[in-house]
């Protein structure tokens, strides 16, 4: 029997988050994370619209996807009166899948590239590239498969690219914008994925995982006449995830482990700095244990969420950019039926920072800064979606109470309201929602 043809024509699908909030005393709710991946309780607001394309093609037996995913942050023409909008392209790629009537497919362009995250979070501890470029994937089983990619970045900062304004040739009276420093970082990636199946529905999983980060030399302008030859760079990513699912109502827990060195230690789109004396990142690393799952059964739920991480730059000698941070958090739901219910999010974060600025030179002191929070939640919710932690989409009010310690309150400047207040409150009514969509909801 030959095989069903996978659909084809145009589907659109999007996740977002919309909400009103305030912090109880007339001014805006805010984020109030100190970690770099705190609760997502008091996230801002953020659409994604996708547009796709499916075909398949007789002639070769092959299945063809186009997506185009469309974003637009905070904030919103009906909040400042302004007509304009925060907005990026988050994928434009297409999919070949079953190149040929085999197992094997190919894809190019521009996506979000990631596998399993932490939902209370909003985290993607081991695999998460924005890329432009290009991969492939062949299924060796339903069940077990090695994924490949490669792509090319550029942020716009002068650790990639300099232009430098210099007179035309032939006298020609405008000056040109001339690009002294002009080089990409270029990243690779390898995963493999398999999947033991336990009775009718489970399984474990387990994933490995690795990255390459590569940046060539280039040459920076210092003043006119004089350069400076900046060194190439090198950084990997090693990791692995191990899972369970028991494949009813999105019970599931994920343990991740992630090691990155040199380059790749600083993350997409950073722009490392205080490097090694030779002016790479060369020493620069980066640990993250982290936990996610979700436990269903009848009228309760419960989500979790945790991640150690431990980073420290290139520049040997501990500093306050250098930090170990964490942050363990619970939701638990009761539902009322299948309409609705109640749930409650407590979460403790902390950081400890190298050592502390004390010179107006920017010299560093010795001791340590240790900024700590508690939160907590309470999030009544409607759900036209039926009964489960991750059904969507939701309605919700979401009421948050963040206590911090004097050290949390000194990450922010002197008149900044957070840095005078040790207790913070967020009230917003807002929604959440998610369907046929390349980010969630499949």
């Amino acid at each position: 029997m030959e095989p069903a043809r996978p659909p084809t024509g145009f589907a659109f699908g999007s996740y977002g988050r919309m909400i009103a909030a305030g912090d109880l005393r007339g001014g805006p709710g805010r984020d109030a994370n100190i970690v770099a991946h705190g609760s997502r309780l008091d996230e801002g607001n953020y659409v994604e619209l996708e547009l796709r394309r499916d075909d398949y093609w007789n002639v070769t037996k092959t299945g063809t996807r186009l997506v185009a995913t469309l974003a637009m942050a905070s904030p919103m023409f009906q909040y400042t009166g302004n007509f304009d909008i925060q907005m990026a392209v988050r994928n434009l790629y297409l999919e070949a899948r079953g190149f040929g009537g085999t197992d094997f497919s190919v894809w190019a362009g521009s996506r979000m590239y990631r596998g399993d995250d932490i939902y209370l979070l909003d985290y993607w501890p081991l695999d998460n590239l924005n890329t432009v470029g290009g991969g492939a994937r062949y299924d060796f089983t339903p069940n077990t498969y090695l994924a490949a990619q490669y792509g090319i970045s550029q942020p716009t900062t002068d650790f990639f690219i300099q232009s430098v304004s210099e007179p035309q040739p032939f006298n020609n009276p405008n000056a040109a914008n001339v690009l002294v420093l002009n080089r990409q970082e270029l990243e690779g990636s390898l995963k493999l994925s398999h999947i033991v199946r336990v009775g009718e529905t489970g399984g474990v999983k387990g994933v490995l995982y690795t990255e390459v980060h590569q940046l060539p030399q280039g040459q920076y302008q210092l003043q006119a006449g004089q350069y400076e030859t900046l060194p190439g760079d090198l950084g990997w990513v090693i990791g692995a995830q191990i899972g369970a699912f028991t494949g009813k109502r999105d019970t599931h827990v994920n343990l991740f482990v992630r090691y990155a060195t040199g380059l790749a230690a600083y993350g997409d789109f950073t722009t490392p700095d205080q490097l090694a004396p030779d002016k790479t990142t060369n020493g620069a690393h980066e640990l993250v244990v982290a936990l996610g799952g979700n436990y269903e059964t009848g009228v309760f739920g419960l989500m979790a969420g945790a991640y150690v991480r431990s980073f420290r730059n290139a520049a040997g000698s501990l500093n306050f950019e250098d930090v170990d941070e964490g942050i363990v958090a619970l939701r638990p739901h009761l539902f009322f039926g299948d309409l609705g219910g109640i749930a409650v999010e407590g979460s403790f974060q902390m950081q400890q920072r190298g050592t502390l600025p004390v010179g107006a030179d920017g010299s560093f002191g010795s001791g340590v800064l240790t900024p700590a929070e508690w939160r907590f939640g309470v999030i009544p919710f409607l759900s036209p979606a039926g009964r489960g932690d991750y059904a969507r989409p939701q309605f919700r009010l979401i009421y948050t109470m963040t206590s911090r310690n004097q050290a949390a309150r000194s990450l922010y400047p002197a008149d900044d309201v957070f840095s005078l207040r040790s207790v913070e409150h967020f009230l917003g009514f807002g929604a959440e929602w998610w369907f046929n969509s390349s980010s969630y909801g499949g």
